[in-house]
């Protein structure tokens, strides 16, 4: 059967994803290429359910459930702040930047998480953390490389970035490179 490896997101404006770069410049001058793996400023989003390997027969009906989500909710808007890294400081594997909304953000993702489990997508048990990844650490690192990653991340402050107007939710398809994901809009959902 045909897979597609598939997430529900919302998109940034290219000018909000260029901000994030350029405020993201110092610590990337101070980490280089080799210890991270940045992400490409047009392939930031906020991910609202990552649903993995779903039938590509399925799509028709993840098409139906954004939609309806998306339906639930009004307009809002979104302000990008702060850095932090999962799954904590001591022992970092991936880089995020903040996000802050309000409760419209949030009836968006129950009801998408809603939605994906009566398609029977497991449920995700851990609280909705809404964030950008900007980075990941690369594996194997010695101690003294993470010790750098570590000193420079918690050196670093992050503010206020900007603020998005969200107004529709995507569905997208994401490919697996060696050199990262592309991905694809399979399709968008006006919010109400």
């Amino acid at each position: 059967m045909n897979q597609v490896r598939a997430f529900i997101a919302i998109d940034l404006p290219p000018s909000l994803q260029s901000s994030i770069e350029l405020n993201l410049t110092r610590l990337r001058q101070a980490l280089g290429d080799e210890l991270i793996r940045w992400t490409p400023p047009e392939n930031m989003h906020l991910t609202l359910k990552f649903l993995g390997n779903v039938p590509a027969a399925h799509i028709g009906f993840l098409k139906q459930m954004t939609t309806q989500a998306a339906g639930q909710v009004s307009p809002f808007d979104l302000t990008i702040s702060g850095l932090g890294s999962f799954p904590n400081p001591k022992r970092i594997r991936v880089l995020w930047a903040g996000i802050h909304a309000g409760s419209e953000l949030t009836r968006l993702q129950r009801g998408i998480e809603a939605g994906a489990a009566n398609l029977g997508r497991e449920k995700d048990e851990r609280p909705f953390s809404p964030h950008l990844t900007v980075a990941r650490v690369r594996q194997g690192m010695d101690e003294n490389s993470l010790r750098t990653v570590r000193n420079a991340v918690a050196t670093f402050q992050l503010g206020r970035i900007g603020t998005a107007r969200v107004e529709s939710v995507h569905l997208y398809r994401s490919d697996l490179h060696t050199d990262g994901s592309t991905y694809t809009k399979l399709f968008s959902a006006p919010l109400r």
